[in-house]
């Protein structure tokens, strides 16, 4: 079996999350365990404890101390966000070893551990959103109008403020800008009017929709919202023509190797340029071919409950290294401080017996997965006869019923996974016990009988069932070697089938031209997971239950009809052109109960057609630290931000 592992990467062409209150002012409920107050105030109110001064790095104070750096009072803002660390207040210094795949995938460590939005999620995926760049935020009633109130005195990495003229210019030059963003993004345009984003000072700014968003603050704080409302106005105007003369801008562009300049903004916008200001904790420092290097951003805005400046490490160091089988490798041997991408679970017991030897231990966290991988059949698929069977829910039925999934979970996932069909997750608003168990027991003798009865009777001389017109019939899996267990799962299921007379075979073939074939609708039955995140309702598991995700294969050209508007794809028809509408009313309607009731509409479509046949899910997702890598928690939700890594400490 495959061991090998690339990079996920969730393209959210739609995202919308679930927070069902009318009114959101600044934090409506304090979770059980709070890694972030919004303020020192807040946490001396919440404690009793009062910050009184503010401490720093030693390698900052030397800097302080040649002038070569303003005091840290004045590299804070007025009001810093309050970090609790998780075990103790953490000691300075050190570089943090992990690896990745490749230079895509050390991009993913910046969405996934370094990015910082203004709103985020606590540990616990029940808890609401709550400020974090923006200090507090406000909501009209009807959830059309959301303002939000940033931190006096923030401070970009190089020193420069950090003010709402920084959101302005990503909407107004950028979004807007059509050479830059061609199509304005439908996550901000609920009702098909685009967002309007409105300057009030400099420190508060206004989102207002034409139609409710309801559930804009969750998306905001959900791990699967990538999207930042700035850009640093002050470095990146300088590459846009509204601030700098075509002419001048067009020999810019030239000099750089760049045929436009909408390229050359993006190369100075893209994470790997390292004189780009970031707001994050670390920021870029170096960029080689075997590793990219992080130093502490002398700016960072967050402080621990003694006042002491994140982060504590020093800096971080990414090793390229060629595949994932050797990521796994060097966690083994203890070489990596601290890694959560790229470890193969069924690596799980041999992590357990080398924890001493490699001095390092076994986190679990929470993987949010509802399918891991979903079975995919593509409605679109382009062979007359294959979506003959295909769009027969029949079909699909007899599929789902032949799957061992219990055998799955204990050779895949060691017995840890849950066997359930694709469906949301046990955390999520939507869950619907119903759906999760909606054909999953393993009845071969059923299935048998459903495919007899869809009229494939006849068989060939090994046994295997011949299509409907009497010609053989053959059925491919195919997937890309990306968490090690994809490939296992579709070959187990390919034997499964084949018990039942369907002649199948699995393609593993590169992750790229999985993504192609799968975009283009050329995959007639796809291995991938099904993403049910949480309590932040639908969040990436929305672009697959709208088939809006082309690696999500089981629609892949209605859900380019449905994204474009009609101006791509194939126009949906039966139950899923209903999908789509039930999706339509529930996002326009201004009543609460309203909406919930489509989108209960909308799961039982799913329940009844089946269109993703699940396998197993929601099973751990493993973290190793070294033993004197601290502060690093059980139990969150897979993205690294949420356990607020600027905590994480070498203990001496």
């Amino acid at each position: 079996m495959r061991r090998i592992c690339v990079i996920t990467v969730f393209l959210v062409i739609f995202t919308s999350t679930f927070l069902l209150s009318n009114v959101y002012v600044s934090i409506s409920k304090e979770p059980s365990f709070r890694f972030q107050y919004a303020t020192p105030s807040e946490y001396q109110k919440a404690t009793g404890k009062k910050i009184t001064k503010f401490s720093e790095a030693p390698m900052l104070a030397e800097l302080v101390k040649q002038g070569k750096l303003p005091p840290v009072e004045k590299r804070l803002p007025k009001e810093p966000a309050v970090v609790v660390p998780l075990e103790e207040v953490g000691q300075y210094g050190g570089t943090w070893k992990r690896a990745a795949t490749g230079i895509g995938d050390v991009g993913t460590f910046v969405t996934e551990v370094l990015h910082q939005y203004l709103l985020r999620c606590d540990i616990d995926p029940k808890t609401p959103s709550y400020p974090n760049l923006a200090k507090r935020y406000t909501a009209s009633r009807d959830n059309m109008v959301f303002t939000f109130y940033l931190r006096e005195g923030l401070k970009w990495s190089d020193g420069q403020p950090f003010t709402a003229d920084d959101v302005i210019f990503y909407y107004e030059d950028v979004l807007l800008n059509p050479e830059l963003t061609p199509a304005f993004p439908k996550d901000l345009s609920p009702g098909g009017k685009p967002a309007v984003f409105e300057k009030i000072d400099d420190y508060t700014f206004r989102v207002k929709f034409s139609a409710p968003s309801h559930f804009f603050l969750q998306a905001l704080g959900s791990y699967s919202y990538y999207r930042e409302f700035f850009m640093p106005k002050h470095y990146l105007k300088q590459f846009h023509p509204k601030y700098t003369a075509k002419d001048k801008l067009q020999a810019m562009a030239k000099e750089a190797g760049f045929e436009r300049w909408d390229q050359l903004f993006n190369n100075k916008a893209d994470w790997q340029n390292p004189e780009k200001p970031v707001i994050y904790a670390w920021k870029v420092k170096q960029v080689t071919p075997s590793a990219v290097t992080f130093e502490r951003n002398p700016y960072f805005w967050k402080v621990d409950t003694q006042g002491n400046q994140l982060p504590y490490i020093d800096n971080v160091r990414v090793e390229i290294l060629t595949n994932a089988e050797v990521v796994n490798l060097k966690a083994i041997a203890g070489e990596l401080d601290c890694q959560e991408r790229h470890l193969f679970f069924a690596n799980y017991p041999v992590f357990m017996e080398n924890r001493n030897k490699g001095d390092y231990r076994v986190i679990k966290w929470l993987r949010t997965a509802a399918a891991e991988p979903a079975i995919l059949l593509n409605q679109n698929v382009k062979n007359p006869m294959l979506r003959r069977l295909f769009t027969d829910r029949r079909f699909r039925i007899a599929l789902s019923l032949a799957i061992n999934r219990e055998e799955i979970n204990q050779l895949v996932y060691l017995g840890m996974g849950k066997v359930k069909q694709a469906a949301l997750g046990s955390t999520d608003y939507f869950y619907d016990p119903e759906w999760e168990k909606a054909y999953i027991e393993y009845d071969p003798e059923r299935a048998n009988k459903l495919l007899d009865e869809i009229g494939l009777t006849k068989r060939d001389k090994d046994g295997f069932r011949l299509d409907l017109d009497g010609k053989p019939l053959y059925l491919t899996i195919e997937t890309y070697p990306a968490f090690a267990q994809w490939a296992d799962v579709a070959e187990l299921v390919r034997r499964y089938w084949e018990k039942i007379g369907l002649r199948t075979a699995v393609k593993v073939i590169d992750a790229s031209l999985y993504q192609t074939r799968a975009a283009a609708g050329e995959i007639e039955i796809g291995a991938y997971p099904f993403d049910g995140d949480a309590v932040w309702g639908l969040g990436p598991a929305v672009i697959n239950f709208l088939g809006l995700r082309p690696a999500c294969c089981w629609a892949p050209l209605y859900g380019l009809w449905y994204a474009t508007g009609g101006k791509g794809g194939e126009a949906p028809t039966g139950d899923i052109k209903k999908l789509y509408e039930l999706w339509d009313k529930a996002m326009s309607t201004t009543n609460k109960a309203r909406m919930i009731s489509l989108i209960k509409e909308a799961v039982n479509l799913h329940k009844k057609n089946i269109w993703m046949i699940g396998t197993v899910g929601e099973w751990p997702y493993l973290c190793i630290a070294k033993n004197n890598f601290r502060n690093v928690p059980e139990g969150v939700v897979q993205i690294p931000r949420f356990a607020c890594p600027e905590q994480y400490f070498f203990k001496k």
